[in-house]
């Protein structure tokens, strides 16, 4: 066995040398290591690429060069001049589109810029506006935007690196609760480095997806003009004063509730960008206001409009034989439409006690007949949508298999193991042939008897607490009138105590904001490269007060997904996650899901002309333009004043 090691005893002359040698030693050595730190993170600093960039693209490399001359789906060419009519339906008391109060006018929002602005022909892709480049890490931890020194708001004031400072503390101030809480976290510093510099930085506890797009996108306005009357001029008031925005059109007059004229500024700072050629070619935009789509359909006819957006059906079926068509002076257009179509349906608002049960809210689904309703009052023109992302590569089909059975397996007791084994979710198909399928509604009864809501001897449902199973839909547009009344005659053949209430625009719109509704029909934008805006459709901590959430749905799985699609790091790991989401939203039942058409219908005064439009965008308000020999033809024939 080795002895124990006698202990060093060093005299003390001895332990004042070493003492003094550490003392000096110590700090040459703290110095030392400092400097290797420092050193290493220079190191590292350097090898991550830093990128520069005319414009930004999630995934792949961008479509147009640096320097293009033009987006490949305008007319370069296109002239100047002439109005653009068309009509809103409703009211508005506001012309502060960010305003959480009063409803506010159709565009009051367009005369904001923002420092990039989308392709419609990259989906996720997007090019300088107010940035002429912008530089971030191969991490994207951070962005730095250049601003185009030449950019003016619309009074002849420079657009500066502390306006989009401040634009962006104002959102998050006083913007909506839903975005300024998502945004906070994971956007917590904006300073500008400069007059024309301005650095976001983000958070380390977040995936970079979107982060760069999402600050990109901000609205930037007048510090200036907001810090001159602080008090009354708050982003979070209605009112009838609009801001200064930087963009091509400036507010022209308005009638509150009958019209408001935009006009094309003649100093606009930004004509000659490559980005905006062939673009903004309208001298002035005129809306104006209806209080229902018949009315606005007789000012087409008359002239007062000359650009309509069919919406309904029976309109385009049967409402176009009028004398100008047949004098040749309007024309009817169907135009593809490649975005996701949109997830409208009649939305169950989850924080109603009658929607807890899954069964209820399938035997509600089921009373829904499409086929019908499709045949006699839409004459046969749409498809019935099932998806979240209706005919894409998003769309779940079949049973999950390869990385998509990955990511669900990956949720372990998360998931309903079901849905492992099943096929996503469907609409459900009814017979044609009268507005109450009986199978259907025989299931649906079964489903609402097994839930507790039994029948009493008065025909109503009721659970065992002697509660009334009541459903009221909820509108604010007549059109609506025709298309639910069946649908909600059908509840009650089935016991269930339903109403149909249709109110005022304004009513609607403080109902539908504060969650206060059983039913609506409302709609969930989807997109080909979804996104952090997600979190703000189905995300858990903003489901009870998201105005983009109707139905409040939320769950650790949706969560989950979400958190995955925001991480994506390919676009094979974004389809599988988006496609494993669809299938999950599905299976919660939380909308009856209806139609869709993947057509624009316009119809206009054969005045106006349109490039080969992108996929992505029918653009008639930024990329159409006049023909002026046609427009003095209708004049001259007395067609149109």
């Amino acid at each position: 066995m080795t002895p124990p090691r006698a202990a060093t005893r060093v005299s003390s002359p001895a332990r004042a040398v070493v003492s003094s040698v550490e003392g000096r030693l110590l700090p040459v050595l703290a110095l030392s290591l400092l400097m290797l730190l420092a050193w290493t993170g220079l190191l590292a600093a350097q090898q991550e690429k830093i990128i520069k960039s005319h414009g930004f693209s999630e995934f792949g490399d961008l479509k147009y060069p640096e320097g293009f001359a033009h987006f490949d789906y305008v007319n370069p060419d296109a002239p100047k001049g002439g109005e653009l009519s068309y009509a809103a339906q409703g009211t508005f008391d506001s012309l502060n589109p960010f305003s959480r109060q009063g409803r506010a006018a159709a565009r009051s929002g367009d005369q904001y810029e923002s420092l990039l602005t989308p392709s419609y022909d990259e989906p996720g892709t997007y090019y300088g506006l107010l940035a002429e480049s912008l530089e971030y890490p191969e991490s994207q931890d951070w962005v730095i935007f250049n601003l185009r020194p030449e950019a003016k708001f619309s009074d002849g004031t420079p657009v500066t690196a502390e306006d989009v400072v401040f634009s962006h503390e104002l959102l998050l101030d006083q913007g909506l609760k839903s975005y300024a809480d998502a945004v906070r976290k994971r956007i917590p510093k904006a300073e500008a480095l400069g007059p024309h510099r301005v650095k976001f930085y983000f958070s380390p506890d977040y995936p970079r997806r979107a982060m760069i797009s999402q600050v990109g996108g901000t609205p930037v306005f007048s510090k200036a003009w907001f810090m001159a009357d602080p008090e009354h001029r708050r982003l979070d008031k209605s009112r009838m004063v609009p801001g200064i925005g930087s963009g091509p059109y400036v507010l022209e007059s308005y009638d509150t509730n009958r019209r408001v004229i935009y006009r094309r500024n003649p100093d606009y700072w930004g004509d000659h960008l490559n980005v905006n050629v062939g673009r903004n070619n309208f001298d002035t935009i005129r809306i104006e206001y209806f209080s229902d789509s018949i009315a606005a359909l007789e000012a087409f006819k008359a002239g007062e409009i000359t650009f309509r957006r069919e919406n309904n059906s029976k309109s385009w079926a049967s409402a176009y034989d009028f004398p100008a068509i047949s004098n040749g002076w309007v024309v009817r257009r169907e135009l593809e439409d490649g975005n996701v179509p949109s997830n409208a349906g009649f939305v169950m608002n989850l924080d109603r006690p009658q929607f807890q049960d899954i069964r209820v809210r399938e035997a509600v689904q089921l009373a829904y007949n499409f086929e019908w309703t499709n045949e006699s009052l839409q004459y046969g023109l749409f498809r019935h949508r099932s998806s979240f992302w209706q005919n894409s590569p998003l769309e779940a089909k079949g049973l999950p298999e390869g990385r998509e059975r990955e990511v669900l397996d990956a949720l372990g007791d998360k998931l309903d193991p079901a849905i492992l084994t099943s096929e996503p979710v469907m609409a459900h198909e009814s017979r044609a042939e009268r507005p109450n399928d009986r199978k259907n509604l025989r299931a649906a009864m079964k489903l609402l008897d097994d839930a507790g809501w039994a029948v009493g001897q008065d025909g109503i449902r009721r659970n065992a607490s002697g509660e009334v199973l009541k459903i009221e839909f909820l509108s604010a547009d007549p059109v609506m009138d025709r298309l639910v009344m069946p649908f909600a005659e059908n509840l009650r053949t089935m016991g269930i105590d339903a109403s149909y209430n249709r109110i005022d625009d304004a009513q609607f719109t403080l109902r539908r904001r504060e969650r206060d509704f059983d039913m609506i029909y409302a709609a969930y934008p989807s997109s080909l490269e979804p996104s952090t805006g997600l979190y703000q459709l189905y995300g858990e901590e903003a489901a009870s007060y998201s105005v983009f959430n109707p139905s409040g749905v939320h769950g650790p799985d949706i969560e989950a997904l979400i958190d995955n699609i925001v991480q994506a790091k390919t676009r094979e790991d974004l389809e599988a996650n988006a496609r494993a989401l669809d299938r999950v939203l599905r299976s919660k039942r939380f909308m009856v899901p209806t139609w869709y058409l993947g057509k624009y219908w316009v119809a206009f005064w054969d005045m106006y002309e349109y490039p080969d439009l992108p996929p992505y965008a029918l653009g008639f308000e930024d990329l159409w333009w006049i023909n002026t020999d046609k427009a003095a033809k209708l004049k001259s024939s007395g067609a149109l004043r």
